[in-house]
């Protein structure tokens, strides 16, 4: 039976590095959430803070506050006892959750027809001319990256604070399901008509029209997301 590898070895594989840049404790997140989101901390997966920070390389403090920051994006949860573990939603929660962030990004879209700038619809527009032409040669975490930012930018153009404040809170909990859904190759040319879909309901400015288009793809990201926890059930 395969030995399953040490955290230095995970670390070393996944080539993450911690690196200052705008501090110790957001790098350290970042390389937790490519860790996370790649799977190579699997959900449920315990953590064990002392071993990850010497693993990376790192004081027990930056670590410890990278965690609460992944906390607060429902990445990471904490067991009774207070100890940490790689958050593993249920199948309805994640439902449920998109279902509200849906109706939020759906409020957005319409919100961001009549208050967004030309300007603004334009760098939405955009993010989306980078997904289509790279769509074959981007990693999944650039994709997604992408991916992230185009939707914020439709929220942020509703010139809405509760809003966006709001959007934020759902987006962050749903984090790992959204990369689950953003990563599917098999649906990608799907996603991708969605997003230019969404991008010309905005550029013309059709209310009606971006709000529906967003609803529908939030949708069938609950269903790429249920077909892919299937199939992991199924192995």
């Amino acid at each position: 039976m395969r030995k399953n590898p040490s955290l230095s070895e995970i670390i070393a594989e996944s080539d993450v590095q911690v690196a200052p840049r705008k501090s110790l404790r957001e790098d350290t997140a970042d390389a937790l959430r490519e860790l996370i989101l790649l799977e190579k901390l699997p959900p449920g997966t315990s953590i064990p803070e002392r071993d990850l920070a010497e693993a990376m390389g790192i004081s027990r403090t930056p670590m410890r506050e990278a965690m609460r920051m992944l906390e607060s994006e429902g990445l990471i949860e904490y067991s009774r006892t207070r100890r940490p573990f790689i958050a593993n939603p249920s199948l309805e929660t994640i439902r449920q959750n998109l279902q509200v962030l849906g109706t939020l990004e759906a409020l957005a879209g319409e919100l961001a027809c009549t208050q967004a700038s030309d300007a603004t619809l334009k760098k939405i527009a955009d993010l989306n001319h980078f997904m289509q032409e790279k769509s074959d040669t981007a990693d999944a975490l650039t994709f997604f990256e992408v991916d992230m930012q185009f939707h914020r930018a439709i929220v942020a153009a509703s010139n809405n604070t509760p809003l966006v404040e709001t959007h934020r809170h759902y987006n962050a909990r749903l984090f790992r399901a959204r990369f689950v859904s953003s990563r599917m190759h098999v649906q990608r040319e799907n996603t991708l008509n969605q997003h230019q879909r969404i991008t010309d309901a905005l550029l013309s400015r059709n209310a009606g029209q971006a709000a529906m288009e967003l609803r529908a793809h939030l949708e069938t990201a609950i269903i790429n997301i249920a077909s892919t926890i299937e199939e992991e059930d199924a192995k």
